[in-house]
């Protein structure tokens, strides 16, 4: 929620408009300045702190009167500042092929999409603890979107969702997406995981996991 309000407040600020500007093709100091009306010495003052960020980066020079000037862009970083409709495209992803699919298969799927999301992290966990694996774990839910801590409870483990879910858009009418997250967590943490969600008005993130 944090994250989503820096965003907001970033996007209506002028540096917000620049990274607006800069996102639809490369603009030299010039360019930007008279989009926003503003001066060259401000715009600059704005690329750098928006260079120190990791949103900005130079991207060849345009030719010049006198000399050729910097044509900046964003950078690879930049892109997560805007918003998508994801949740939305999902939601209506994931209820064409329930219809198409038979409960057993689409939870199959579903298991079979977040060992592949996992997949992609596994090389790097190799030989790693628990205590290490659950962090990785943690990292990555937050990385795509969620908030979730670890806690432990009489002799058990579990993964709650904080602030929200990686896959809230979907979870409220497909809760079997939910088996993406549970499928995750077990081969990241390499131990299985066992999704005890609650759904309803307030829906509430919880994975328990297994001891060995």
């Amino acid at each position: 929620m944090k994250s989503q309000r820096w965003r907001q407040r970033l996007l209506r600020s002028t540096r917000g408009q620049i990274l607006a500007l800069l996102r639809s093709e490369n603009r030299t100091v010039n360019e930007l300045a008279a989009a926003l009306n503003l001066t060259d010495n401000a715009i600059r003052a704005h690329l750098v702190s928006l260079e120190r960020d990791g949103l900005v980066q130079q991207h060849g020079t345009r030719a010049g009167t006198r000399k050729p000037h910097a044509a900046y862009g964003l950078s690879s970083e930049a892109e997560h500042i805007f918003p998508k409709a994801y949740g939305p495209l999902l939601n209506h992803f994931v209820t064409v092929i329930s219809n198409r699919l038979t409960p057993r298969t689409l939870r199959a799927t579903m298991h079979e999409v977040g060992a592949a999301v996992a997949a992609d992290h596994l090389e790097r966990l190799k030989g790693c603890s628990r205590r290490d694996r659950i962090k990785a774990a943690l990292g990555l839910l937050n990385d795509l979107g969620g908030s979730a801590r670890f806690e432990e409870s009489e002799s058990k483990q579990f993964i709650h969702g904080r602030n929200g879910c990686p896959l809230a858009a979907v979870t409220a009418s497909h809760p079997e997406a939910c088996l993406i997250v549970e499928s995750l967590l077990s081969k990241v943490i390499g131990v299985p995981a066992k999704k005890c969600c609650e759904y309803g008005e307030t829906p509430r993130c919880c994975f328990e996991l297994a001891r060995k």
